[in-house]
């Protein structure tokens, strides 16, 4: 029962009505047609359907069980659309995935997470995490050697999102990761990663609205500063990245 519970809860927020409008304006200026996109953490694949509206491959990657053979049943028709049940990682391997039935959103391999997400943050008061099964591991490195280099790439993983920047060793175009209050530390750490990888500038979008949070793209400092700082008191949300242009020496 507990998990149609969080089955249903999950279809209710992320199929509900208007939704997928409102994510294909969100990433029409990172995604054109013919594209590639990998959606790390896709859930019910709600952002892997907006990504192939937007007409872009998808190669979208979800070890929950349970829940990935609803996202085979919700997108996996979409020829345009690869659904993997792999989780993705610093190496390439297993790993071990607690799993809240309940709550399927806040399944994790970061044991850290995991362990201090009720004394750090109040929004995860009363949650469990039942079980924990083994899953096999991918990285970003690998995918972009059996697909490709993607345009995007969104990171929505609960706490691993710095694990999964550590599989990748060159810059992409433009990606996002989840950020979480009580956990700002695990942004930070993504942030660093990718100022080692290229010229990056950074917006963020408050928990699941669809507008930037600042009028102008910042800098890395200036993002490891806003963190440091609260995050502006957002709860959760998720920070983007773009690449910018290098320019040819003078």
């Amino acid at each position: 029962m507990a998990e149609w519970i969080g089955l249903i809860r999950s279809l209710i927020v992320y199929w509900r009505p208007g939704r997928q409008r409102g994510l294909r304006r969100l990433y029409a200026p990172f995604v054109r047609e013919g594209d590639l996109v990998f959606d790390v953490g896709a859930h019910l694949g709600d952002r892997t359907a907006a990504f192939a509206a937007l007409g872009a491959r998808v190669v979208a990657l979800e070890p929950q069980p349970r829940i990935a053979r609803w996202l085979h049943r919700l997108v996996g028709h979409n020829e345009r659309i690869v659904v993997r049940t792999e989780a993705v990682g610093a190496r390439s391997g297993t790993a071990q995935l607690a799993i809240s039935c309940r709550n399927p959103t806040v399944s994790t391999m970061s044991e850290p997470w995991r362990t201090n997400a009720e004394k750090t943050n109040p929004g995860f008061r009363g949650i469990r995490w039942e079980s924990s099964i083994e899953v096999p591991v991918v990285t970003l490195d690998g995918l972009i050697e059996s697909y490709g280099m993607p345009s995007f790439c969104k990171i929505d993983v609960e706490g691993y999102e710095a694990e999964v920047l550590a599989g990748l060793s060159r810059p992409l175009a433009a990606l996002s990761v989840e950020f979480v209050a009580g956990h700002l530390g695990v942004a930070a750490d993504c942030i660093r990663r990718l100022a080692t990888l290229g010229a990056y500038r950074f917006n963020v979008v408050a928990g699941e609205g669809r507008t930037f949070a600042f009028e102008a793209w910042r800098g890395a400092e200036e993002m490891l500063a806003w963190l440091e700082n609260g995050a502006g008191g957002f709860s959760s949300g998720d920070i983007y990245a773009r690449l910018e242009p290098s320019t040819p020496d003078a």
